[in-house]
């Protein structure tokens, strides 16, 4: 297959999974969509601690020393935070889904634009923040696989069903945001190699569990975290590995 084969399949499964979503949610109650909502965070949070159990990883203490894996994970929130929030990335993502919703739908009411924002921007999260998307395009992108994106995408199908019926159309647009992202990573792959060791992935998969966290509490109804304007996060945590490596050498 050829390099960028998983992003195309990851899109075509959120595409249909969507599309089924809608279909069926237009035949659920409010207070059903509401709970398939809450399923979602729950699970969500199950990922979230998984991933970011990935603090106790043997490679990323040897090469940040074992008292210091926590602070890089603290150091990359807080660099990658300031950043997004001063770059508005959280605020240009929501202005990229209401750009769409304008775009591809001609309900003009205030309602179904906050929730097809809503949709978009809690399914681009979820969708785009992870090891499999990481770990799967770099893969991908260096020949070495689809494997992990195929697992992804079976997920993101699943997936997509449940947030269409509960949030609507902007579902089906995160998979352009998908498309940027994993597309981006592949190449990224494809140019760089293998690029990134195993303590540097560890760091990165900490960091997006924590940027998970948020997302369910969001799904959760419980606190809207800016989870966007932390993303960078995700680029400064490798990064954090990497000095405090060579700085213990």
């Amino acid at each position: 297959m050829f390099p960028g084969f998983g992003t195309v399949l990851n899109i075509a499964t959120i595409l249909v999974g969507s599309g089924a979503g809608v279909l069926v949610g237009h035949r659920l109650p409010q207070r059903t969509r509401d709970v398939v909502t809450d399923a979602l965070g729950l699970v969500t949070l199950l990922i979230a601690a998984v991933s970011a159990a990935a603090v106790l990883d043997t490679d990323f203490a040897a090469a940040v020393g074992e008292s210091a894996t926590l602070l890089v994970v603290l150091g990359a929130l807080l660099i990658g935070g300031i950043v997004g929030s001063l770059l508005r990335v959280e605020a240009r993502i929501e202005h990229f889904g209401a750009f769409l919703q304008r775009r591809l739908s001609r309900d003009s009411d205030s309602e179904a634009r906050r929730r097809y924002v809503e949709g978009f921007l809690t399914a681009s999260l979820i969708f785009c923040v992870g090891p499999l998307t990481v770990l799967g395009s770099l893969s991908d992108g260096m020949g070495l696989g689809y494997e992990q994106l195929a697992l992804k995408s079976t997920l993101d199908g699943f997936a997509s069903v449940a947030f269409a019926a509960s949030l609507g159309w902007g579902v089906m647009a995160s998979a352009l945001a998908v498309g940027v992202v994993q597309g981006t990573l592949t190449l990224v792959g494809v140019v760089a190699g293998n690029m990134l060791d195993d303590a540097a992935v560890a760091a990165l998969t900490a960091t997006g569990g924590l940027l998970l966290v948020g997302v369910a509490l969001r799904l959760l109804r419980m606190k809207p975290l800016p989870v966007g304007d932390l993303l960078p996060a995700l680029l400064v945590a490798p990064l954090l590995v990497m000095i405090v490596a060579a700085l213990r050498t």
